[in-house]
């Protein structure tokens, strides 16, 4: 896949002279060049904020007279695959929509133009998860767009009935509420009850405790990659999620998040809360394959810290928006970026759509709504993978998975495994 990519791309570079090292905002085409600006969006936009993007093209045209913007919608399943065959042509859109993950490989390949993040709004509040997603090098590729994130969603009857008044504002006062939950609910009258469940391979949820801690899975030293699992601050995160894990969780040490699909798990009644996307409340009441009778029982806050005051970081979803090098119209597809992603148009996203605005500065946008607005606040503090195109080879290995999973089942050798997890991650990166 990565060779194809590449090869792509040096038939782009050799057709767009200097494409790869244009500024990030050269002089505007005459109209003559070119009367339309081709923007490739998500099929999300056209059903949950049409209005943010017609208000977004009326700003753009406004600016730019007598241009148009061709907003065309994509699908998940193979939007990859079509921008790929554009570059090898030498042309395709002044704007794409990518999958935050997606965007390194293609910010590494060379098919995406440098940025100025000062040309776009509230670039200083950018949710920290979408703004590494988009940087590669040091160098700024791909403007964030939106987020999904994770927090505590709990039975809100089984924590009033174990005694527990408020939702918890530390670690250890999660700790003391799980503990509180399993006398009420597990021990001998339910030996499978989980306080919180948390499956062994659970790697997103994990490492928002290594990021707690300030531990992270790899950095970039001396021009290589590192992994860094097995260094101090990283180590104290595993521990205590290793600790919490052990203490409140009967969930499967070799299962995942997905297998079984941890909303439904919920649903069954033997666990009182589970660290999850917001989509997995509504999922969880689903008549079809959830319990509607646990509706009104559900509520969900920001997994808290270890230090007082502060939520751990999740690790977000979302999309970043995108300037391919192959764009005749690197400075105009800036102005349309700058437009869609302004202070107005994410209020718009987060109210229509119920997702996370860009910027930390609308975190309380949804302040209202309980299904929203505790996923919000959780996103103020985020983590993302280390940006290299080789992270997806890690993942597929399954490193992080097997090290957890490896831990919970052996914890004394937790040092063991993260160093060996480490030594994986390195090989990998650097390949």
């Amino acid at each position: 896949m990565r060779g194809r990519l590449l090869a792509a791309v040096a038939v782009v570079l050799t057709l767009a002279i200097g494409a790869a090292s244009a500024a990030a905002r050269p002089a505007a085409p005459a109209k003559s060049q070119a009367d339309k600006l081709t923007v490739w969006l998500m099929g999300d936009a056209q059903s949950n904020w049409p209005e943010a993007v017609a208000a977004a093209t009326a700003a753009f045209k406004q600016q730019h007279s007598g241009w148009d913007v061709d907003v065309q919608y994509q699908s998940w399943g193979d939007y990859k695959t079509k921008f790929e065959a554009t570059l090898a042509g030498g042309s395709g859109p002044d704007v794409i929509e990518f999958g935050n993950t997606d965007v390194p490989k293609y910010s590494a390949a060379g098919a995406l133009a440098p940025l100025n993040r000062a040309d776009y709004p509230n670039s200083r509040t950018w949710l920290s998860g979408l703004a590494a997603a988009g940087s590669y090098n040091g160098r700024l590729y791909a403007v964030p767009y939106y987020a999904g994130a994770r927090a505590v969603i709990y039975r809100t009857d089984q924590y009033r009935a174990a005694g527990i008044r408020s939702t918890p504002k530390t670690l250890a006062q999660f700790n003391a509420a799980g503990l509180k939950l399993v006398k009420r609910y597990g021990g001998s009258k339910n030996a499978n009850y989980s306080a919180v469940y948390f499956p062994g391979r659970y790697w997103y949820a994990a490492m928002s405790f290594v990021y707690d801690w300030g531990g992270r899975i790899a950095t970039f030293r001396n021009g290589r990659w590192v992994g860094t699992l097995n260094e101090g601050k990283a180590i104290a995160g595993l521990t205590a999620w290793r600790n919490t894990a052990r203490l409140l969780s009967r969930a499967n040490k070799t299962g995942d998040e997905a297998h079984p699909q941890q909303a439904l798990v919920f649903a069954k009644g033997s666990v009182g809360s589970f660290i999850g996307n917001g989509w997995e409340w509504p999922y969880a009441l689903d008549p079809k394959v959830g319990n509607p009778a646990l509706d009104g029982k559900i509520g969900a806050y920001p997994m808290p810290s270890h230090v007082r005051g502060r939520y751990m970081p999740t690790f977000l979803g979302g999309s970043n928006l995108a300037i391919p090098t192959t764009s005749k119209q690197k400075a105009l597809a800036a102005d349309w970026i700058a437009a869609f992603t302004s202070t107005a148009n994410m209020t718009r996203m987060a109210v229509s759509g119920g997702v996370i605005p860009n910027t930390t500065t609308l975190a309380r946008i949804n302040a209202s709504k309980p299904t929203l607005a505790p996923f919000a606040e959780a996103a103020k503090y985020s983590w993302f993978v280390p940006s290299t195109p080789n992270w997806a080879n890690v993942e597929s290995a399954n490193v992080l998975q097997n090290m957890l999973s490896a831990i919970l089942r052996n914890p004394r050798q937790t040092s063991v495994y993260a160093k060996r997890a480490s030594d994986q991650i390195t090989q990998i990166l650097n390949s």
